[in-house]
């Protein structure tokens, strides 16, 4: 088989690193002048394409995402580190997309891109989102490899190592396929200066959600409601086990 033109899912979310506060209203969290960067399991999926064409396996590795305008940001570092070109599925300010939503968008892309792989992260760190690859293989009907922490092309099929609660498990499938990516798959590189330069000059195209799918009616999904989680309470001393197991039994905790 030819190489491969691989897909990566990339998502705009706030920096790891930031303290996430929840917004006034009660239903968000605060985003304005907050740092956003990369999600790290899309890093990791990135970093895998990128080594897959420099392995020879691939021969284009295409970033998108579907999201505001501002996530064109996020698709100029995902050149900047490797990727050949981006396409962003532009949505409005305040439009809530869920994982259904996110993957119906994806699929649309697919079709406009035609990719033999598509690679995402395994999940989002703004709100653990963890079902979209699963829902995107659905939709198109492509064999899929979730949690995965080892990637090989052998011609027209892929070997997957994937991670679950027994161990490690081995799959076999036939390309196209789907794949999300997990921790252990790589370690991400750095974008180095000269490569931020050369991503302005690298083709960053721009289209409407609806044109890919992005469904007009609000998400099925919804938050209600956010809140702080309640301060933690000072540790106590007690003198024995027998105190300690009452303690806890009034406190709820047994």
């Amino acid at each position: 088989m030819a190489a491969l033109r691989v897909m990566v899912g990339v998502k705009r979310v706030i920096d790891y690193a930031v303290k996430v506060r929840v917004a006034s209203d009660g239903g968000s969290v605060q985003t304005q002048g907050v740092k956003h960067s990369l999600n790290p399991f899309c890093e990791i999926a990135l970093e895998e394409a990128v080594r897959l064409r420099e392995r020879g396996a691939a021969s284009e590795v295409i970033a998108v995402s579907v999201g505001t305008r501002a996530c064109q940001e996020t698709l100029r570092t995902a050149l900047a580190v490797g990727a050949d070109r981006a396409v962003l599925a532009e949505v409005g300010e305040g439009a809530a997309l869920g994982p259904r939503e996110a993957a119906l968008a994806l699929a649309g892309l697919v079709g406009r891109l035609r990719p033999d792989l598509v690679l995402l992260g395994k999940q989002a760190i703004d709100d653990d989102c963890n079902q979209t690859g699963q829902i995107l293989a659905a939709i198109l009907d492509w064999p899929q490899g979730t949690f995965a922490s080892g990637v090989a092309v052998e011609g027209p099929w892929l070997r997957v190592q994937r991670e679950v609660d027994g161990g490690l498990e081995t799959l076999r499938l036939r390309l196209p396929a789907v794949l999300t990516a997990d921790l252990r798959l790589n370690q991400p590189r750095y974008a180095t200066l000269p490569n931020i330069m050369k991503a302005k000059k690298k083709p960053l195209e721009v289209v409407g959600g609806g044109e890919v799918g992005v469904p007009p009616a609000p998400p099925r999904l919804r938050v209600l409601s956010l809140s702080e989680p309640p301060p933690r309470q000072g540790g106590q001393r007690v003198d024995d086990v027998t105190t300690l197991v009452t303690r806890l039994r009034d406190s709820g905790c047994i």
